[in-house]
């Protein structure tokens, strides 16, 4: 089931490169969107790394 707290993004892909998401998710046993997610926080923890940590403020319970 979905939590209602996250946020949704929705983007436009090209067929090949949807092709090759779904491809590289089956590979390793996620879906596309696990991959995706994957490959965001991979991405945040590379940034992190080098340019130090980002400071999320602190959003309202209603958002």
């Amino acid at each position: 089931m979905r939590n209602k707290k996250n946020k949704h993004l929705g983007i436009e892909i090209d067929p090949i490169l949807h092709y090759k998401l779904h491809y590289i998710s089956k590979y390793y046993g996620r879906s596309a969107n696990g991959e995706i997610l994957y490959l965001i926080r991979q991405e945040i923890k590379s940034f992190e790394s080098t340019e130090g940590e980002i400071s999320v403020p602190q959003q309202p319970e209603s958002e």
